[in-house]
């Protein structure tokens, strides 16, 4: 009987998000609201919010209903951010970068502001990206290792069973240094991954895969997130369990 109501909500899903044009990220959803209900996720990191097109997708799509803690350092976009959190008492938002060090750096604002990142844009970046992946101006932000922040982020709100959610064009896996052993209390993973990376030193696909595995995460959903770009794949979304905490 689960599995009927489970193909029927499906099927209620891919017929609404068809009506809305958004069927493309239909796996996406079907991937992130199995996961967050299945493995009862209580806190939902979202890093690289940009205006809070994820944190909403979760909301209004996902069904979820836990804690969101929302992360973006674009100081103009943060704003918008803000303002769309202000409503929900359960979304908490940052104006900081999370990544491998403690400290503040450049972040690079780019003429489509949802490719702004801490890296540069790669010059062999596909013609496609290369008026919007495009540096307009940097800004000094701050920035924290996740190691240093998650125990006063537990100890203040509350939370157990967290899922760390990247899109920071080209830095997730410094941010998942910066996690050091406190990744392991995650109970999975989602993060772009680069296939033809667009940012220079972004980390390839198959070597963020390799670091995540050896660290016992091991793949639960992958969807292409470059939509408009056939038949050449950019980019592709991938979400990971923890299996140690599965099993466990």
């Amino acid at each position: 009987m689960n599995r009927y109501r489970r193909e029927l909500g499906d099927r209620l899903l891919a017929m609404r998000l068809a009506a809305a044009g958004r069927v493309h990220q239909y796996p996406e959803v079907q991937a992130m609201r199995r996961f967050l209900t299945s493995f009862a996720v209580d806190c939902l990191f979202d890093v690289g919010a940009n205006r809070g097109q994820y944190a909403t997708m979760a909301r209004r799509d996902a069904g979820y209903r836990g804690l969101i803690l929302s992360f973006e350092p674009n100081p103009d976009i943060f704003a918008l951010l803000e303002k769309r959190a202000a409503a929900d008492p359960r979304w908490c938002v940052f104006n900081m970068a999370l990544s491998d060090f403690d400290g503040t750096a450049s972040f690079n604002i780019m003429a489509a502001d949802q490719f702004s990142s801490l890296k540069k844009p790669s010059g062999a970046q596909d013609a496609i990206f290369a008026d919007r992946n495009k540096v307009t101006k940097t800004v000094e932000m701050q920035c924290r290792r996740l190691d240093t922040l998650l125990p006063d982020l537990m100890a203040q709100h509350g939370f157990a069973r967290p899922f760390l959610k990247m899109d920071t064009q080209g830095h997730d896996l410094s941010v998942c240094e910066g996690a050091g052993d406190q990744i392991g209390r995650m109970l999975g993973v989602q993060t772009e991954l680069g296939v033809r990376p667009i940012y220079d030193g972004g980390t390839g696909y198959r070597a963020m895969i390799d670091w995540l595995e050896a660290r016992d995460f091991v793949p639960s959903a992958f969807f292409a997130n470059n939509k408009g770009h056939f038949p050449l794949l950019v980019e592709m979304d991938g979400i990971f369990v923890n299996r140690t905490l599965v099993r466990d």
